[in-house]
């Protein structure tokens, strides 16, 4: 329930769990404290602020190239939303979103492809969302 909506109060997850509110309340207070909750925050909608594109970057290192530096200087760009290391023939793949296609392209010249080592990219852009969520499957094994 906290991962579809992150403002329902303890007392409507008691009535859900059929635990009383302050059992619901310790209980989330100790997933924050063992870092099970990682953040509570809301999801915007990223057209609404004008970042309509969203694309996946394949990023190629070249030889010997200094990944600290990639990810520190990946990290710090505010159109990455997601940086994985990957297996495969790349390797690393980016989710961004910006403005269009124009704005990809300079976020690809000017930020991406001028980290020293990189070495290549390949972009995919995303004509449609099917599903996107930050929700995982929680449910214990067997319990359907």
């Amino acid at each position: 329930m906290l991962q579809r909506d992150g403002r329902c109060s303890n007392a409507e997850l008691a009535a859900a769990t059929g635990l009383s509110t302050s059992a619901v309340n310790e209980r989330a207070r100790r997933m924050v404290a063992a870092g099970l909750v990682k953040a509570n925050r809301a999801i915007l909608d990223s057209e609404a602020f004008g970042c309509s594109l969203c694309a996946f970057v394949f990023v190629d290192l070249g030889a010997g190239g200094d990944e600290t530096e990639f990810c520190s200087r990946i990290a710090s760009l505010p159109a990455v939303q997601e940086c994985h290391h990957v297996t495969g023939e790349h390797s690393y793949l980016l989710k961004v979103r910006v403005g269009g296609t124009a704005e990809l392209q300079r976020l690809l010249a000017d930020d991406i492809k001028s980290i020293p080592s990189v070495a290549r990219t390949v972009s995919f852009i995303s004509l449609d969302q099917v599903k996107e969520t930050t929700e995982i499957d929680c449910r214990v094994a067997g319990d359907d």
